[in-house]
């Protein structure tokens, strides 16, 4: 199965699980999701994820996200959005990244220096693609 926008499916498939109340979910693994995951994990969005090799594909890799819930049942998760795509990349200088809802979501950019949010890249003065928001 050929995706043309695998970052777009990693947030459709955390949208969706989180909207059916799923533990846990699944997603095809690559170098960026992993990063992207990773982001969540310190930003506190998941609770974790795994590498783990996927039964019917034994040469390939599956990430296993780890969903987190509020004391509620609520999800923790509210929304993610894709905002750069491979039709319409979105780009930006270290003085135009602009906080998600006031400061109550993060951003995720892909800079030279790496994959992280926001924030990180106001800090160390870099701008680069964004790549997506979660609140």
């Amino acid at each position: 199965m050929s995706l043309s926008d695998p970052i777009a499916d990693l947030l459709s498939r955390i949208r969706n699980a989180v909207r059916a109340h799923q533990p846990k979910v699944e997603v095809p693994h690559s170098r960026l999701k992993l990063e992207i995951v990773r982001i969540l994990k310190d930003e506190g969005y998941i609770t974790g994820y795994k590498l783990v090799e996927d039964q019917r594909r034994p040469w390939s890799k599956l990430l296993r996200i780890s969903l987190r819930y509020g004391p509620d049942d609520q999800p923790i998760i509210t929304d993610l959005q894709r905002v750069s795509s491979p039709g319409c990349r979105v780009y930006v200088g270290r003085h135009r990244i602009r906080p998600v809802l006031g400061g109550m979501g993060v951003n995720i950019l892909s800079t030279p220096q790496g994959v992280m949010t926001g924030r990180q890249a106001r800090q160390q003065g870099v701008g680069g693609e964004v790549l997506c928001e979660v609140w």
